[in-house]
């Protein structure tokens, strides 16, 4: 029976300090999606009997922190939707590409990182690629090409001055061919609690070159595209498109996947178009999924088992609702009365006739 995914809130919630601190999660600069997330993941640990694991404060102690793993369970794989799932990123992670940057703490500790999400999302495609065509087909508009190899933290040329000139990735790339024999690539960036708001590299004179040279933008030279929280998108959007103008793909997509709930990645995504042009035949379109679309879509491929696991640890925020539900009722309910305070002394009757 495939699983029912309840309708969501509008947005999410400001969580009570004491609920965050009874899971060990309080951490007062979160924003509030990633408050709410962090709950989440904590909760999903706690479900899973999963001891929680520590982080090393500014002042140098070991601090517990609910949205992470004690090293014993990271190494059994539990971050992973699967024991399949645990062994493609193990092996990933020893033969990434040259040059390629994964964290393997944040992989295997990190319940709250976009790093794991990217492994127990996209992983279940690349180990079936007949369910990933299916899920790019309901995902991707117009889209009709078959899947023929998924790559993780992919560049197609680090250092390369032809491209970026620098060590930009994707999450993700999907090759894919048409009917019509054409080579083509759907690049994916996965964000969950992220904000767009994290540290800027330096950008190079490449990107300026890239901004004008790829035509995908209404003004190539706007100071917003180089700044937060549109920066990373203009950057894997650029090497995207040079990827074809290079000559290695003849077409090719960039979709960026994030929970409808991030306000602060949506709201990035929204500003981000509005900084393209009308996409035409030869440049890459910019596609923005949400993260429990592409759940939906693999649920309604067959996947209903992984999409079922993926919404209850990544989504399901009625949970988080439920803790401030038991929150209130603890703080709101009524003194319970003994038999005792309940019947009052003769004496007491008395005074109140008295009265």
């Amino acid at each position: 029976m495939a699983p029912e995914f309840p309708e969501q809130f509008d947005y999410l919630p400001l969580i009570p300090e004491p609920v965050l601190r009874k899971h060990q999660v309080h951490q007062p600069h979160d924003s509030r999606f990633r408050a709410s997330a962090r709950l989440l993941q904590a909760l999903w640990r706690t479900d899973k009997q999963l001891p929680a694991g520590t982080y090393i404060s500014s002042e140098g102690k070991a601090v517990r922190l609910g949205s992470r793993l004690s090293s014993a369970a990271a190494r059994t794989g539990a971050n992973f939707i699967s024991r399949d799932i645990a062994a493609l990123a193990f092996k990933e992670v020893c033969y990434r590409e040259i040059g390629a940057a994964i964290d393997e703490e944040r992989l295997y500790c990190n319940l709250l990182s976009s790093t794991p999400l990217v492994f127990n999302l996209i992983g279940p495609m690349r180990l079936d690629l007949e369910l990933a065509t299916a899920v790019m087909r309901k995902i991707i508009p117009g889209f009709m090409g078959t899947i023929t190899q998924v790559i993780f933290e992919h560049s197609p040329a680090r250092r390369d001055p032809r491209f970026t000139h620098d060590g930009t990735a994707f999450d993700a790339v999907m090759r894919y061919t048409t009917d019509a024999g054409r080579r083509g690539f759907i690049a994916v960036e996965v964000k969950y609690s992220e904000s767009c708001t994290e540290p800027v590299p330096t950008l190079r004179p490449r990107y300026d070159e890239l901004s004008r040279e790829t035509g995908l933008f209404v003004d190539a030279d706007n100071a917003e595209l180089r700044t937060n929280p549109l920066q990373q998108l203009w950057r894997e959007h650029c090497l995207a498109q040079i990827m074809i103008q290079n000559g290695l793909y003849d077409e090719g997509y960039f979709v960026l996947i994030a929970p409808r709930l991030n306000h602060l990645v949506q709201s990035a995504a929204n500003g981000y178009v509005r900084q393209l042009k009308e996409p035409v035949a030869g440049l890459v379109p910019f596609i923005n999924v949400t993260l429990e679309t592409v759940i939906e879509a693999m649920k309604e491929a067959g996947a209903t088992s992984e999409a079922s696991t993926l919404y209850r640890r990544y989504c399901d925020f009625w949970l988080v609702d439920g803790e401030i539900e038991l929150a209130l009722s603890g703080t709101f309910k009524p003194k319970r009365t003994s038999e005792k305070q309940a019947a009052p002394s003769k004496k007491t009757r008395k005074s109140h006739q008295a009265a």
